[in-house]
């Protein structure tokens, strides 16, 4: 394939990482309550949700390496909050792709 005929692009790319720290409830679950308030911290997510600690750092941590959400560490808890940028633009994307 020569560089002239890219046929995925950026977006997709992004859009397709997005998607991917989207696919599982209990990400869902904390997007939905991060986008409804300014921020949580990862110990009361812990007590609202029944899942381990371990579990649940991996799928924050999924989260944020898709660029979702945000940490800041206030010793001894994280403080997470959603990128609102990276969501707006997720967003954005999902519409665009979606057609809505």
């Amino acid at each position: 394939m020569t560089e002239n005929k890219k046929i995925i692009t950026e977006e997709q790319k992004k859009l397709a990482r997005y998607a991917k720290a989207m696919g599982h409830p209990i990400r869902m679950y904390v997007l939905n309550l991060l986008s409804s308030q300014s921020c949580c911290y990862s110990g009361d997510l812990t007590e609202i949700l029944p899942v381990a600690k371990s579990t649940l750092s991996q799928h924050l941590k999924e989260l944020k390496d898709a660029g979702l959400i945000q940490g800041e560490t206030e010793a001894p808890r994280i403080k997470y909050c959603i990128n609102k940028t990276n969501w707006q633009e997720a967003q954005y994307l999902f519409k665009k792709y979606l057609k809505i």
